[in-house]
């Protein structure tokens, strides 16, 4: 269970971080402050959570999307890697094309959603499956809108939108483990 709660941690802080980072000009600055706060409490309401069905100990039904023994080696390495190859070298990409700077965000959107479909086939774990779609969606269309008078949007459906796309698939993923515990 540790394995997999490292994951969704990381999953929820870097959904709290999209937020936080992209809850900006051109929404209106109180509703973005809104937006920050919420997903700062989200994230501490899924690590309390998390943590409680921690010490709750292991889950006494068997979960059909057991983690593996072994989830941050080998495939997930080269994932990983690659993820982290195409996250430097697509903005390097897009800044050396003039694109504008909010398609590095969309763009990180992107790359971050097909990681978690590529992990999908990797761990054998169909529920990333829904935040790694909607990632790779929200970044398509945040590269579409770069493209338009739409672009001052894009951190909003790019960053904000990715943030709440992965802080729920983490709150699915805490909810089901701990619902797994509480039946224990």
């Amino acid at each position: 269970m540790l394995q997999r709660m490292s994951g969704v941690f990381i999953g929820a802080l870097f959904g709290t971080i999209f937020v936080v980072a992209n809850a900006h000009a051109p929404l209106n600055p109180a509703v973005g402050i809104a937006l920050r706060v919420l997903a700062v409490l989200t994230f501490a309401g899924l690590l309390a959570l998390a943590l409680r069905a921690g010490r709750r100990g292991r889950p006494a039904v068997a979960d059909a999307e057991a983690p593996q023994a072994d989830w941050f080696r080998g495939k997930f390495a080269f994932v990983v890697g690659a993820e982290v190859v195409l996250l430097v070298g697509g903005n390097l990409a897009l800044r050396a094309a003039g694109a504008p700077q909010e398609t590095a965000v969309a763009w990180i959107a992107l790359i971050v959603g097909l990681h978690f479909v590529a992990l999908m086939a990797v761990w054998k774990r169909r529920s990333i499956a829904v935040p790694g779609v909607a990632l790779t969606a929200l970044g398509v269309t945040g590269l579409g809108m770069a493209t338009t008078s739409a672009v001052a949007w894009v951190p909003f459906v790019s960053g904000v939108l990715s943030g709440v796309a992965l802080l729920g698939g983490c709150a699915y993923a805490i909810a089901h483990t701990y619902r797994a515990t509480v039946r224990s």
